[in-house]
């Protein structure tokens, strides 16, 4: 296999990826921009209904995550009629988790209590999440959708349906929260509203169009409808399930880390916003190639070549490390610049610039952990991945950053860059555990 014929393989699947995932994150920034214009109850109300139904919907939907690596191995295979079935099964899935996410939107007790809201901001992420509830099924056949396209290596469909979706939320946004056209003015429930016609009519365009294409009737979607197989089902949860807890134990660092951070005031706090909002948004690019990996390395299995895909493997690996080097030097050397960009404030750009620096380090590690951990799930290992997420993430990463951000035990306290500095060690030290475990896996596979 020629190196360059991996890489064009590589980017031919992950650059769509890529402005799919940045399109869904520049919907969260059109709703808070927008209730922005709204009262400063209505932005509260946004940014903290958001997080919470983000919470919910991606804590449950990331066990759909099982549907790409599943997928491209019977696609490599040429399993292609038994694949409307897994999908079918996956359906089955996403319907059961979206009622339990739509109990949770429902009835959010234990979320607001632990933020004690206003009594008036408190109606109104409510009203919010009740509304956004009605969505939710829609956002779940999506992100089926979104997995089985991924899997046959179609992500042409997905970026487009996403760029429509972000197309389409701006005019919703503003009938529903504005009141033009003659709707009434909802506010933030508006936005509530808008999310989730948008949900609907993407689902129902993604799966229409899908179900009458000529180029899916190979997959036999609509043959007939299965009835729930508890066997099939089990070994899809058997994935899933590690998939979805490895991404609530890095979800949920990142966000303690925050609140932790929060402790130390306004001026740190927002500097450290600005430190992760920058490596959410570099993320987005090892993401994509990870599930790119992903998909090659189980088609390549799916077709018995373990061989290449033990190359694909560190084919990734490479090119997102050197990716990942640009972007460290790019964060490096261009911080003041950076965090002048995000604010104006000079105290919070004082604090943000070595922040920046320490994101470029963070980063290089983080690119490594997301190619790998993506090039195991196309081997459909996710359990050993989880183990080691959960305990060094919140061991290392968490306790050590309250350790050195926050305590005297390891010399004076270091505030926020102490935060980072064991987030560096602990993403760093998942990085090396993943390539570890991925070298011995995919030689396991060629020995076989």
């Amino acid at each position: 296999m020629q190196q360059p014929t991996v890489n064009r393989e590589l980017i031919h699947l992950a650059w769509p990826m890529l402005i799919a995932q940045l399109a869904m994150m520049a919907n969260a920034v059109i709703d808070t921009a927008m209730a922005g214009r709204l009262t400063v109850i209505d932005l509260a109300a946004v940014g903290i209904a958001a997080s919470i139904m983000a919470t919910i919907q991606m804590s449950l939907v990331s066990v759909l995550m099982a549907v790409p690596p599943i997928i491209s191995q019977m696609f490599g295979a040429n399993r292609q009629a038994d694949i409307g079935r897994e999908v079918q099964q996956g359906a089955w899935i996403a319907l059961a988790l979206s009622l339990v996410a739509i109990l949770l939107m429902c009835f959010p007790g234990p979320f607001l209590a632990i933020s004690n809201l206003q009594p008036d901001v408190e109606i109104k992420v409510r009203a919010y999440l009740s509304v956004s509830a009605w969505g939710v099924p829609a956002a779940f056949a999506l992100r089926l959708f979104f997995g089985f396209s991924t899997g046959i290596k179609r992500p042409h469909p997905v970026m487009l349906l996403n760029l429509l979706s972000l197309a389409i939320k701006v005019p919703l946004n503003a009938v529903f929260m504005f009141g033009l056209l003659g709707s009434p003015k909802l506010g933030a429930t508006g936005c509530a509203v808008a999310t989730s016609l948008d949900a609907w009519l993407i689902a129902a365009l993604a799966w229409g169009w899908c179900l009458n294409n000529p180029n899916y009737a190979q997959f036999q979607l609509h043959r007939r409808i299965f009835a729930p197989d508890f066997a099939a089902i089990k070994e899809f949860l058997k994935l899933g399930i590690p998939i979805a807890l490895t991404f609530i134990a890095d979800l949920t660092a990142f966000t303690f880390m925050a609140l932790f951070i929060a402790r130390l005031g306004p001026v740190v706090s927002g500097a450290h916003q600005i430190a992760a909002n920058l490596a959410a948004l570099a993320f987005m690019v090892p993401l994509s190639l990870g599930n790119a990996t992903s998909v090659l390395i189980g088609q390549a299995l799916g077709a018995n070549q373990p061989d290449r895909a033990r190359d694909i493997c560190w084919e990734g690996i490479r090119f997102g490390m050197l990716i990942a080097t640009i972007l460290c030097l790019i964060f490096c050397f261009a911080a003041p610049y950076i965090a002048a960009f995000y604010t104006t404030d000079m105290e919070v750009q004082k604090v943000a610039i070595p922040l920046i620096v320490m994101v470029g380090i963070y980063h290089l590690g983080d690119a490594l952990q997301a190619v790998t951990v993506n090039a195991l799930r196309g081997y459909k290992n996710s359990i050993v991945p989880m183990m080691i997420y959960t305990l060094t993430l919140w061991v290392l990463g968490l306790g050590g950053g309250i350790v050195l951000g926050l305590t005297d035990t390891l010399g004076a306290a270091r505030g926020a860059p102490g935060f980072w500095l064991a987030a560096i060690a602990s993403i760093w030290l998942v990085g090396c555990l993943m390539a570890f475990y991925l070298n011995r896996t995919s030689k396991k596979h060629c020995e076989v």
